[in-house]
């Protein structure tokens, strides 16, 4: 891990709107007179994962991250309402918020797709687009699901929705036993990295501390990836960047053939990185982001 620390105490200032009837969370780094930069976090994750690149963008970006809904400090959907085109229309009503008509996005994993998919829909509103290690799944996952059939998987969803194990969402008896499990999650963390992601990423309820994500958020039905994402690839106009990790479970785009889906995208390993790079190697990533920008 290659974490540089920061004395830097500012904090992003918390705000909330409406979207399809949910009310949804953004924290705001402030400088409005700047080009606006929106950071998305991946599934089970939260804003505040940023702010390490937040602090270090602030001054030459307004920067905006916002929490999915289902996530951090934003609405659960009471129907579990967590399919990509609800996300979509999320952020839809988040630019409308915020009345901005150009945009630079980063999404990281899941995020990605989330900002992939409006860059697709309104390429005229993106000024640039960063993929981090948020290309989906690899090309064989999608080739295993082809041979399943959607009337399996359909089925593999249902009886894990209806679950009852699944409606009690985990509790820690303290922060320092979450901050654990965080850790278990992604290795590469520092402690103090676990402990960060862990304090933003927790609720204190009556029976322990619990994560603010909704358990639900990870359960994908078989159509949410029922197309490929280079299918809104190819309508991407603005300059992108693709950035993975070299160690993640994910693959290299340009090995795989999907970056030949943009129109204009470069490719760009962090070494010794896994799923998250912009924190197992937060120094390389922000050269890499940096220079991009």
């Amino acid at each position: 891990m290659a974490q540089s620390t920061t004395t830097d105490a500012v904090e992003p200032t918390s705000h909330t709107y409406l979207s399809e009837g949910l009310t949804l969370h953004y924290a705001d780094w402030g400088n409005a007179g700047a080009p606006l930069l929106i950071l998305f976090h991946g599934t089970r994750d939260h804003a505040r994962a940023w702010d390490w690149t937040a602090r270090v963008l602030r001054d030459r970006w307004h920067v905006v991250v916002p929490d999915l809904r289902g996530h951090g400090d934003s609405a659960w959907s009471p129907d579990g309402a967590y399919l990509n085109p609800y996300h979509l229309l999320d952020f839809v009503a988040l630019m409308e918020v915020l009345g901005q008509d150009k945009v630079t996005l980063v999404g990281h994993s899941f995020g990605a797709g989330v900002a992939s998919r409006y860059a697709a829909l309104f390429p005229d509103r993106i000024a640039k687009l960063a993929i981090v290690d948020g290309f989906g799944p690899e090309l064989k996952t999608y080739e295993d699901w082809a041979k399943a059939g959607p009337i399996p998987r359909m089925r593999d969803w249902v009886t894990q929705r209806r679950d009852p194990r699944n409606d009690k969402p985990r509790r820690f008896a303290s922060i320092d036993e979450a901050a654990t499990r965080m850790a278990a999650g992604n290795p590469r963390l520092s402690p103090a990295q676990a402990r960060y992601l862990t304090e933003h990423g927790v609720r204190h309820h009556a029976d322990g501390y619990g994560w603010k994500f909704d358990p639900r958020v990870s359960m994908f039905t078989p159509e949410d990836f029922s197309s490929h994402l280079t299918d809104y690839w190819r309508e991407i106009t603005a300059p992108t960047l693709l950035c993975f990790g070299t160690e993640s479970w994910f693959t290299n785009p340009e090995k795989d053939g999907r970056a030949a889906n943009l129109r204009n995208s470069r490719t760009v390993p962090i070494e010794n990185a896994g799923h998250w790079p912009h924190h197992d190697q937060f120094d390389a990533f922000m050269r890499v982001l940096q220079d991009f920008l």
